[in-house]
């Protein structure tokens, strides 16, 4: 069973990211609640400092006792010093032995009138906040000793340690949780794509009946949809290109057949009359054309498929090029009793395209007419509407089927397949007349209703140039 990597590749992506970003959160809470302890403490010093400076103002014995007693139950130390930087008289956990906290620089800024605030550990590795303020003397000017307060960060770090652990735990969970949720996304994002490698590499052996059954209404459901399309359009195209070889194979052993078998017999002389012989030799010649007709559509779309069809553009008559083309289609309509008219408007302007590709995509479409047409009549129409110029091939014949309408353009298509056989044709005269149009910039349009006739139309759009010239 092969790995679905395509699954694990967007699980890794997905947990990256949740990694990425859970952890980016649990630095700024941390860092959120440690600033806010911090700041709290610290305000909490200061406000303790201010208080006791202002008790100690007092020269009163019961004060400093009080004071003393006091700083014991707010769970702070303090500490008086003079302007030498020894130490008077302290309280709490603070021993005399211990004043790497008093620093001479701070002992100047204290007795100039101005609070120090800094943070120190001792010597066991016990934080403090630290706070110290002058103690101005009552009726003085000068400052004889200052205060020193120290609060211990022990309970505040036991706090913040506490957050952390719950962070770390509820960011354990979290990945944990989202682990499986992750997996099952991926699974889930990743099943149709391992459905359309399959589909694809069945299509790409040859299994062209390979379906995906992905409807969803978003970007893998329009992908799903396009490869169901490109599987059916490969399809459509193996069984009409096999439907074509077969068709080519008739139509090429038939003309080759009479060939051979009435150039037989002319050449050995097995006729009775030179009416015979002449009979013989008018069927050699019309098969020899028909053999003809069918190499050059061959030719004509391998040249297309190689990109190498050149066009001869210049300035060109419409009229002169419909007038053409109806003249060398009157013979064979007369042969089945049609009536080919033609309704041109008077003044049409120029096209800039190639003349003689123009008028063998009509001639193209005059020959479907009569081929398709048993009786009635085939009407060309030339005509100018205000943006485009049109011509327009019109027969009674026996209609094409709506739902081919949009596949007789396609190569190797033919319209029901016996009656094409009946009538001839290769599947690929209308495919390669649309795409020569198209080449000059025209467009061919095609509307038809069964047992009443079929319309094609041949579009150029106008140009002003050509009107003037």
């Amino acid at each position: 069973m092969r790995r679905n990597r395509i699954g694990l590749k967007l699980g890794l992506v997905i947990l990256s990211v949740f990694v990425l970003v859970l952890t980016s959160l649990g630095l700024a809470i941390d860092r959120m609640f440690t600033n806010f302890y911090n700041t709290e403490k610290r305000t909490e010093v200061d406000e303790l400092t201010t208080h006791f400076t202002m008790m100690a103002e007092s020269p009163n014995i019961s004060t400093d006792r009080m004071l003393l007693k006091f700083a014991d139950f707010s769970n702070v130390s303090i500490v008086y010093i003079d302007e030498t930087g020894n130490i008077q008289a302290h309280s709490g956990e603070i021993e005399p032995s211990d004043t790497s906290f008093i620093r001479s620089g701070d002992v100047k800024t204290l007795f100039s009138g101005n609070a120090v605030s800094l943070e120190y550990t001792n010597k066991d590795g016990e934080r403090y906040f630290v706070a110290a303020k002058p103690i101005p003397t009552e009726g003085e000017q000068e400052i004889t000793s200052s205060l020193y307060v120290l609060s211990s960060t022990k309970h505040m770090d036991s706090s913040i340690s506490a957050v952390r652990k719950l962070l770390v735990l509820s960011g354990v969970g979290a990945f944990l949780l989202a682990l499986g949720i992750i997996w099952i996304i991926a699974q889930i994002l990743s099943r149709p794509l391992l459905q359309m490698r399959d589909v694809t590499r069945k299509i790409a052996v040859g299994d062209l009946d390979a379906r995906l059954s992905i409807n969803s209404n978003d970007e893998i459901g329009s992908l799903a949809e396009a490869i169901n399309n490109l599987a059916e359009d490969l399809q459509r195209y193996r069984d009409t290109r096999q439907e074509f070889f077969a068709n080519i194979s008739h139509e090429l052993r038939t003309p080759i057949t009479y060939l051979e078998g009435y150039s037989k017999v002319v050449k050995d002389r097995l006729y009775d009359t030179d009416e015979e012989r002449d009979q013989y030799l008018d069927i050699i010649h019309q098969e020899s054309l028909r053999l003809q007709h069918l190499v050059n559509d061959l030719f004509e779309l391998a040249k297309m498929e190689e990109g190498k069809v050149s066009l001869s553009s210049e300035w060109i008559d419409l009229t002169e090029i419909t007038d053409n083309a109806v003249r060398k289609i009157q013979l064979k309509a007369n042969d089945k009793g049609l009536q080919l008219n033609t309704h041109s408007s008077p003044s049409i302007p120029l096209i800039y395209g190639d003349g003689l590709r123009t008028e063998q995509v009509l001639i193209n479409l005059l020959e479907n007419a009569v081929r398709y047409t048993e009786k009635g009549e085939i009407n060309v129409y030339l005509q100018e509407e205000p943006t485009y110029v049109y011509i327009a091939v019109e027969d009674t014949g026996i209609g094409i089927p709506e739902d081919e309408l949009p596949l007789i353009f396609e190569r190797f298509y033919r319209v029901e397949k016996s009656r094409s056989r009946l009538h001839g044709g290769t599947g690929l005269g209308l495919s390669i007349a649309k795409r020569l149009l198209e080449l000059q910039g025209g467009e061919m349009l095609v509307t038809s209703t069964i047992g009443i006739g079929t319309r094609f139309e041949i579009r150029f759009m106008r140009d002003e140039q050509g009107e003037h010239s």
